[in-house]
């Protein structure tokens, strides 16, 4: 504790309080780091699954979004802990590289950091924990790898794929429309695929969304659908069999490199210069028209003359243009981007079938369409929503179905869902366990009964008994032999996932086990260093002396504590620099008297 002043002569009191924090080591140390872990799993349990239950995400600024795919609700939730911070970054692991699947990841790593406490109870070394829940884990996808089957597609028969987009669909917001949603996705990626190379870019895929209309009236749009409008309302707003310049440079007069200063005095002065920039914008226009365009898109903006004048060209102009769509527009439409007017040719031009204006509601929004293009490898999914929150859910769902058809392409071989994969796992790795000798074959089982998570949770969320669903489709597999007995979520009247056409593909299931895998074996090395708060922190309570500034006769003041640095402090004026150099301020009833530490 001391007494410091600031450059002002006011006093500044820093008490440090690292006595209140505790190192955990060792085996506490291990478990605290489970449990942090483990309370975000069990936040996103009840979301898995098509009958999965939405959460109610509200920011700092009031923002709300509600949502049940795992990466957004993870990604919006302050998570404090560094370990639960793995599990956010396993989430967006497995939303970048797969898509879809996000939830049952984070349940997965939940489920076997539970068995993973149960073992460490047990007295089993971590690094034999983490050991064992590898070799689990490449039994089990080895056995994924010999129960998947191959689904066969083409560029006229996409039926298997959109049972598959169905699947990822069934627990989004767009069950609603679930046919026509994936039907969509399935043809978005078929557009844009390369099926020899197996390869799907999917930046050539633009999402754009307009609040207001139905769910149902979202399409797919082969070409570009840019947030513009036509610059004038007496240009034409459809165009048929468009011939369109992509321009870079601006309609505008050229500006001089130094600075010059021009003095008009008399109107004859100013007429000359209104018509040299008349002359100008004439030229730049019959540049354009002599190339054979007759659309006009300019990635930067034009005053109002130059306007008046293409409208007068007869030319139908759009400015403002973002580089993406630029970009985008030209890919589609065959076009060359044109940084200069001298270098218009018509070699140069972009073709569309049509391109037209669209306006919605009565707020007379418009956009863009631009449809029918030469290359039809740049296309747009247009959705339409009740407000801006449902139409942010629908992209995430569909970019989810996006990602599942463009893996399926790359690899065309599924598993079935349900928690039927999962099941025919645990007694794959239950029967390996049984002929392993040693310490390995109880982290094994541990891993087989994690395994058991998923089908319950399911189960559960579905309204059902999950012990009593789990034990009979086990019971079943083990029978009948059939790997794809699963959860009927549906009440379908089946548990055979392939009639139920519960489709999920074998790459994604795979990443799920390793990733969840992986990040299980990373809480081992945060054995050591991990503080906790072991003492009474309203200590500082007892203390009830009297603090007087006895330059200005003020009042007594409370103290402050800073939450990151632990210390508490006494500041009477600018609490703003105090703001920027702690990162919390909390107040206390403390007061104290600066002469009592003189």
């Amino acid at each position: 504790m001391s007494l410091v002043f600031d450059e002002y002569g006011r006093p500044f009191i820093i008490i440090k309080d690292q006595g209140s924090k505790s190192r955990l080591k060792g085996l506490p140390a291990l478990k605290a780091n489970i449990t942090a872990a483990r309370s975000v799993c069990q936040t996103l349990r009840s979301s898995l699954g098509p009958k999965g239950m939405d959460k109610i995400l509200v920011s700092g600024d009031g923002e709300v979004c509600v949502s049940n795919d795992g990466a957004t609700i993870l990604e919006r939730m302050e998570v404090q802990n560094e370990i639960a911070k793995l599990l956010v970054e396993l989430s967006r692991s497995q939303d970048k590289e797969i898509g879809d699947g996000t939830t049952g990841v984070v349940v997965m790593a939940g489920a076997l950091l539970e068995q993973a406490e149960l073992l460490l109870d047990r007295g089993l070394h971590p690094r034999r924990i983490s050991d064992g829940f590898e070799t689990a884990c490449k039994v089990a996808c080895d056995h994924l790898d010999s129960i998947s089957d191959e689904i066969k597609f083409s560029k006229d028969d996409i039926s298997a794929l959109v049972e598959v987009a169905r699947t990822t669909l069934s627990s989004k917001i767009v069950t609603r429309c679930l046919d026509h949603m994936s039907d969509i996705a399935v043809k978005a990626i078929m557009a844009v695929a390369d099926l020899e190379r197996k390869d799907v870019n999917l930046d050539l895929i633009k999402m754009e969304g307009r609040a207001g209309g139905q769910m149902e009236d979202s399409q797919l749009v082969y070409g570009i659908v840019l947030d513009k409008e036509i610059s004038h309302p007496g240009m034409d707003k459809d165009i048929k069999d468009a011939k369109m310049c992509i321009l870079t440079c601006p309609f505008e007069p050229p500006k001089p490199k130094t600075k010059h200063t021009i003095t008009v005095d008399t109107a004859e002065k100013f007429e000359a210069l209104h018509k040299q920039e008349q002359e100008y914008f004439v030229e730049m226009v019959k540049q354009v028209k002599d190339c054979g365009a007759n659309l006009a898109i300019c990635q930067w903006g034009f005053d109002d003359e130059a306007n008046h004048l293409l409208m007068q060209a007869g030319l139908p102009a759009v400015r403002w243009v973002g580089g993406v769509e630029i970009e985008l527009l030209a890919i589609a439409s065959g076009a060359r981007i044109v940084p200069r007017f001298s270098e218009l040719a018509a070699a140069k031009l972009g073709s569309a079938g049509r391109v037209r204006e669209v306006s919605f509601g009565t707020t007379k929004d418009r956009m863009l369409f631009i449809e029918d293009c030469s290359n039809s490898k740049a296309v747009t999914i247009f959705v339409r929503g009740g407000n801006k929150m449902i139409i942010e859910e629908i992209k995430r769902s569909i970019h989810d179905a996006l990602c599942i058809v463009r893996n399926l392409v790359q690899d065309n071989r599924v598993v079935y869902g349900g928690g039927a994969a999962e099941t025919a796992c645990n007694l794959a790795v239950m029967e390996k366990a049984n002929e392993v000798t040693g310490i390995d074959q109880y982290a094994m089982r541990g891993f087989a009964d994690a395994l058991d998570v998923i089908p319950m949770a399911l189960a559960e969320n579905s309204g059902l008994s999950g012990i009593d669903s789990l034990a009979s489709i086990k019971q079943r597999q083990v029978a009948e032999k059939n790997p794809r007995l699963g959860v009927d979520c549906k009440q379908a009247g089946t548990n055979d996932m392939r009639e139920q056409r519960v489709i999920e593909t074998l790459h994604g299931k795979k990443q799920q086990l390793m990733l969840a895998t992986q990040v299980v074996k990373m809480p081992a090395p945060y054995s050591d260093g991990c503080t906790t708060t072991t003492k009474d922190t309203n200590t500082h309570h007892k203390k009830k002396l009297l603090l007087t500034d006895y330059a200005t006769r003020r009042p007594p003041c409370p103290l402050l504590v800073c939450v990151r640095c632990d210390h508490v402090v006494y500041f009477q004026y600018h609490l703003d620099d105090l703001r920027r150099e702690h990162e919390l301020i909390l107040k206390i009833d403390d007061v104290i008297a600066p002469d009592a530490y003189q």
